[in-house]
């Protein structure tokens, strides 16, 4: 079965690129113009992969486009260059929304005491089978004033975060040393962030990601590409972790990527 999947996988990678798609990327993904050739093609070839093996569904009247599937897909596998990957294995559909939108949720305080009701969301990333999107929060992803904000980066980051079985902030590593050091390096660097945002100072990642350590991965990756120079200035430690876990280094690409600028 695994030499199956394989073989399918590497038919995809090695299909050609449709022309359409690449104009999605050229024009709908600011991130790809920074991205070497190499680093180009090897995206393009897990866009096919992802693609084949995904399925996309609209919700709230949204009718989901190849520019909306590219789109994803995109930024999703950009989380996955230079790696050794499964493809998100826990994942096997996306849904999409026209806006935020609402869902249920439950909350156990320290007292037991359970609170239930709704709230609005902008994505979620359920550890097995599904991934919820807002379209409309897609779209402000590299715009002016919007920061690091990246609801795509941010949701594939908590399926990468559980694909070890528990979304902790900690993501697979296959050797035991690296994960000793992401989770030491992680510990110091949440707490300081977390003294921050109590102290109200405007800090270069979300204060969304002082709520867990997961948050704090998901928050941290957005500006891992979106604000690289910043958060390599501020939380240096925090970044050249993340740069060994992406193997990428988004602090070295153009300009108007690496200091936190829009393209």
């Amino acid at each position: 079965m695994l030499f199956i999947t394989a073989s399918r996988r590497r038919r995809l990678r090695n299909q050609p690129f449709p022309p359409s798609w690449e104009r999605i990327l050229e024009q709908e993904v600011p991130l790809y113009d920074s991205l070497s050739i190499t680093d180009r093609e090897e995206l393009k070839a897990h866009i096919q992969v992802f693609l084949a093996e995904k399925q996309f569904e609209g919700a709230g009247g949204i009718v989901i486009t190849d520019g909306i599937r590219v789109k994803i897909a995109a930024q999703a596998c950009l989380l996955l260059l230079h790696r050794e990957t499964d493809y998100y294995p826990g994942l096997s559909s996306i849904v999409v929304y026209p806006d935020e939108y609402l869902a249920p949720f439950e909350e156990l305080d320290e007292a037991g005491v359970v609170t239930s009701g709704t709230d609005r969301r902008s994505g979620e990333s359920w550890e097995q089978g599904t991934l919820v999107l807002s379209w409309a929060d897609m779209q402000m992803a590299g715009v002016d004033g919007e920061g690091a904000y990246n609801v795509v980066l941010h949701e594939f980051a908590h399926q990468l975060d559980a694909e070890d079985g528990i979304t902790d902030g900690t993501p697979f590593f296959p050797r035991r040393a690296a994960r000793k050091h992401w989770q030491r390096t992680l510990e110091v660097e949440y707490e300081r962030f977390k003294e921050e945002v109590a102290q109200g100072k405007i800090p270069v990642l979300d204060p969304y990601g002082a709520e867990s350590p997961a948050e704090f991965f998901a928050v941290a990756t957005e500006a891992f590409f979106e604000n690289p120079g910043e958060l390599k200035e501020h939380y240096l430690a925090l970044y050249e972790e993340l740069s060994r876990y992406y193997r990428q280094d988004p602090a070295a690409w153009p300009a108007t990527i690496s200091n936190g600028g829009t393209s």
